[in-house]
Formats: structure tokens, sequence, C-alpha cells
């Protein structure tokens, strides 16, 4: 799996996808103290134990690096930055059952946003599967180079 690098002076500050969402019944936001364990777990139960402990290190930034997707009260996706290292997006999932309605998306827009809001000019997004889904929804080009990244000497 390779490394992407996106512009984040290219994106537009367009942040309508979270209107978009909400006419689906999807809220995109920021979760507050009280709700922390309760993403943490939800990542672990749905997803992998390491994205759990990038989600806890993207909740324990000042301000907050991660977002999730709400929808009828329940999380169905969560997406997360300077969890690993400072500058690189992810990780980041959607529940299978609910994906395919632009939720994936919106998580990445608000995040990639909220990092060029914090004034960086590029993001990373590590150890990619699908290449294709941040070319087209973002402009991510591939890193040459980049295989294993900054994952090489992880913990087994």
């Amino acid at each position: 799996m390779t490394d992407l690098l996106v512009k984040l002076y290219d994106l537009a500050d367009n942040w309508s996808f979270l209107a978009e969402q909400e006419q689906m019944g999807v809220t995109i936001r920021k979760p507050i103290g009280p709700e922390f364990q309760q993403v943490v777990e939800w990542v672990k139960s749905n997803f992998f134990e390491s994205w759990a402990s990038e989600a806890s290190s993207a909740l324990a930034n000042r301000p907050v690096t991660c977002f999730v997707a709400i929808q009828e009260g329940s999380l169905i996706g969560f997406g997360a930055y300077d969890a690993t290292a400072l500058g690189y997006f992810g990780p980041t999932g959607v529940l299978e059952a609910s994906r395919g309605r632009g939720a994936g998306k919106a998580l990445l827009l608000a995040c990639l946003l909220d990092m060029k809001l914090k004034g960086y000019g590029y993001a990373i997004i590590g150890m990619v599967g699908p290449t294709e889904f941040y070319q087209k929804a973002v402009g991510a080009i591939e890193i040459p180079g980049s295989t294993p990244g900054i994952f090489k000497n992880m913990l087994e």
C-alpha cells in the first residue's frame, strides 16, 4: 500500500457537504468529551484495534482531530487526522451498510478542510487501499517510494 499526497491549498473552502449529509439524516461533527470512549470502542468493534488507538490519539488532541458521522443517534463512520503523525489523514471508516451515500467523502473533506484551516498546505493519506476514491474525491497523487512508509516499524 502506498501513501498519497493532497494539495490542501487546491481544495475549495466549501462545507456544503455537511448540509447535503444532513438532508440524508447524517450529521458530521466532532465528538465531545463524554463520547470519546464510546467512539474508541465503536472503532475497535467495527474496524481494528490499531484504528481504535489512532482514534484515541485524535480525540486526545486539542482541538480534537476526529470527526464522526451519526445517523439516528448511532455512529456510522469516523475520520481522523494527526493521529499517527502530524499532517497525516486517517484512519477513516464507514459501516458497510452505510457506504455509498457520501458519508465517507464528507468525513474526508471535513478532516482535510479542518487541516487547511490550521494552516497545513498538504495532507498525507497513509497506506491507502482505495487509491481511486481519494484521487477522484480530492485529487490525491501517489507519493513515489512511500511503501511501507511511516508504519514500517510498527509493532505486530
